[in-house]
């Protein structure tokens, strides 16, 4: 379930942080609206690895589209294998 609080809670912050848990943020809210979101480091490390991965898969496919894809042979032979 998501768990959504105003950011005025935050004057009891210990409480706020014994509410996140990993793959369940707590999310905070001004006005009524979503401005700020609490995670574990361990979860914002995962993110950010996720995101290096994709930005580096998606280089590698523009690579392969505009000089073209190798053969398995090949990246063995370069490899070594």
């Amino acid at each position: 379930m998501t768990n959504i609080k105003p950011i005025s809670d935050l004057r009891n912050y210990t409480e706020v942080l014994k509410e996140v848990r990993e793959n369940s943020p707590v999310y905070l809210t001004r006005n009524g609206r979503g401005e700020y979101a609490i995670i574990k480091l361990d979860e914002l490390d995962k993110l950010k690895a996720i995101i290096k991965l994709l930005t580096k898969l998606e280089e590698g496919d523009n690579s392969a589209r505009e000089e073209g894809w190798l053969e398995a042979d090949n990246v063995e032979a370069i490899l070594g294998l």
